[in-house]
Order: structure tokens, then C-alpha cells, then sequence
């Protein structure tokens, strides 16, 4: 009687020791599922701690399977697929073509441009000069007139050199529009017709632009010209006149003779 006594008394322990691991265990998981519930966006990793937390065994889970559920959980399901056709990959190129050439047709363009500005201001500025020695021949000393002769000649190369360095920029400026008319041309083919339109809208402006400072350039080498051709009347004037003295003084010399 005693030993089942004692049996009836284990049993008793035993069950009411397994009904508080249950509530136990119940109340954890009602504690996990509200608070999944109140942070839903955690639900994704925490999947792991719930199953050991469960009792569960994810049999199925590897270690490559469980690195893929990671890279599923990163990457966004909808991905849009790019368009890899011939027609597609040529107006791309063409793209990239017009975008070089709009680049060499720019600084080309720019560099043309800069020196002609400065072929005008050299020009000007050797006006100027002649100007300065025709108002002052014949006024001036040997000495003063040499090193102003000599500033002068200075100048002239000056504007011989930056003459040069225009036609070679506009060597360049004449190759960028070219190439600036096939890419067009290419583009238009390849239909990208965006491309085509804005190399055309860069080459009008370019030319545009040009235009005005050769319009510059050109007139500062017009009055150049003119002064050119000034000195050499002034200088012709001032020669006859010297020779003109020096016949008269060699006339009252002989004069006086007599």
C-alpha cells in the first residue's frame, strides 16, 4: 500500500510538473506571437529564433538553402528584363558617338573662339601703335624712333603668330562639324532621333557663335589694313618732304656761291 502510495504520489508530481511546462511553454509562444504580431516587419528574421524556440527542426534547411532564403529576402522579386536586340544596342552606340562628338565640337568651338577674340585684341592693339608712330614722325629722336620701330615689329609678329594659331583651331572647329554631321546622320539612321536633333541644335550654335567672332576678328584686320596702308601714304609724304628740303637748302647754297 505504501509503494503505491508513493506511485499515485510521483504521478501526481510528474503530471502537474508537465501541465506547468505546458502553460509555460504556452504562454512564450503567446508572448512570441504578439509580439511578432505587433512588429511584423521582424518577422522575416527572426524565423529561426522562433523555430528553436518552437521545439521545431527544419529538416529541410541547409545551409545553401538557408543562404538562399537570405539573397530571396534582399533581391526584389520584380526585376525588369533590359531589351538586348541589335536595333537597341546600335542606337545606344550611336547615343555614345553623338555624345563624343557634341563634346569635341564644343571645345573645339570654344578654343576657335578664344583666339580670335584674341587675334582682335592683338590687332587693336597694333593699331594703336602705328597710330602712335605716324603722329609722332618726324617729332621724335633717332633713339626714340627705334625702340618705337622695334615695339612696333614686336607687335606685327604677335599678330602673325595668333593669324596662325586661328587656323589651326579652325582646322579643328571644321573637323568637329563634320564629324558632328555624321553622328547626326548615324543617329538618324539608328533611330535615335533625340541624339540626331540635339547634335543638329549644336552645330547651329556653334556656327552661330563663330560667325560673330570672325565678323570681329575680320574687321580688326580691315582697320588694320587701312592704317597699313596710311602709313605708308604718311611715310611717303614725310620722305618727300625731307628731299624737297634738301634740295632747297643745296638751291641757297649754290645761290650764295654765285
Amino acid at each position: 500500500m505504501q509503494a503505491v502510495r508513493q506511485c499515485s504520489t510521483c504521478g501526481s508530481r510528474a503530471a502537474g510538473a508537465l501541465l506547468k511546462t505546458e502553460l509555460r511553454h504556452s504562454t512564450q509562444t503567446r508572448g512570441v506571437c504578439s509580439r511578432l504580431l505587433r512588429n511584423p516587419e521582424k518577422i522575416l528574421f527572426s524565423k529561426s529564433h522562433a523555430l528553436k524556440f518552437a521545439g521545431w527542426k527544419d529538416a529541410h534547411t541547409t545551409p545553401a538553402s538557408s543562404n538562399l532564403h537570405q539573397n530571396l529576402y534582399a533581391v526584389p522579386f520584380t526585376q525588369q528584363v533590359e531589351n538586348l536586340s541589335h536595333d537597341s544596342l546600335i542606337k545606344r552606340a550611336a547615343s555614345v558617338v553623338t555624345d563624343s562628338s557634341n563634346t569635341f565640337l564644343s571645345q573645339a568651338t570654344l578654343a576657335f573662339i578664344d583666339a580670335l577674340t584674341d587675334h582682335s585684341k592683338i590687332v587693336h592693339r597694333l593699331i594703336a601703335l602705328q597710330r602712335r608712330y605716324l603722329s609722332s614722325v618726324g617729332k621724335m629722336t633717332p633713339a626714340e624712333e627705334d625702340s618705337l620701330k622695334q615695339v612696333v615689329n614686336g607687335q606685327r609678329q604677335e599678330v602673325r603668330d595668333s593669324r596662325d594659331e586661328c587656323k589651326r583651331y579652325e582646322s579643328m572647329y571644321i573637323h568637329a562639324v563634320n564629324l558632328c554631321k555624321m553622328s547626326a546622320d548615324s543617329a538618324y539612321i539608328s533611330g535615335a532621333v533625340q541624339a540626331c536633333l540635339t547634335v543638329r541644335t549644336n552645330i547651329q550654335m556653334a556656327q552661330s557663335q563663330v560667325e560673330e567672332a570672325q565678323k570681329t576678328s575680320a574687321n580688326a584686320d580691315k582697320r588694320l589694313a587701312e592704317i597699313k596702308v596710311e602709313e605708308i601714304q604718311r611715310m611717303a609724304e614725310y620722305a618727300a618732304s625731307f628731299d624737297s628740303g634738301e634740295e632747297l637748302e643745296i638751291h641757297e647754297a649754290y645761290l650764295r656761291e654765285d
